[in-house]
């Protein structure tokens, strides 16, 4: 891994689509879910460390800790940011937001990755 520094950032904007909608509340409640904004922003922070990784790493998500603060229908724009806070070792751990298209704070909260050896990974995933 390559060094990564404090405060490097990335941002993702997306356009929220059923798929990524609140499904238990029924077809009247359209709305994004705290599962899919959850997944955006692990997407947002892997992609902020791919740069870095040297062939044969990649990252996982080991904690999330998040407030979804506020609604968005479906259909609106959402953009997901991550700041790196903190870098020890191999764990990266990330300031995150999410705003709606309308500029209301959806989410924030941090989110923790640890660089891996992908072989070593599998491998234990495995029980070798």
């Amino acid at each position: 891994m390559k060094e990564i520094p404090v405060g490097h950032s990335n941002e993702m904007t997306i356009v929220t689509t059923p798929e990524m909608g609140i499904r238990h509340l029924g077809p009247a409640a359209s709305l994004y879910s705290t599962p899919a904004m959850v997944e955006h922003i692990e997407a947002t922070a892997l992609q902020s460390l791919l740069p870095f990784l040297e062939p044969g790493e990649q990252s996982v998500g080991v904690r999330i800790n998040v407030a979804h603060m506020a609604p968005t229908p479906i259909g609106m724009k959402v953009t997901i940011r991550t700041t790196l806070q903190e870098v020890d070792g191999r764990r990266c751990v990330f300031a995150v937001e999410a705003h709606n298209e309308a500029g209301m704070k959806i989410g924030e909260g941090t989110h923790e990755r640890r660089v891996i050896d992908i072989s070593r990974f599998t491998a234990g995933a495995r029980g070798q």
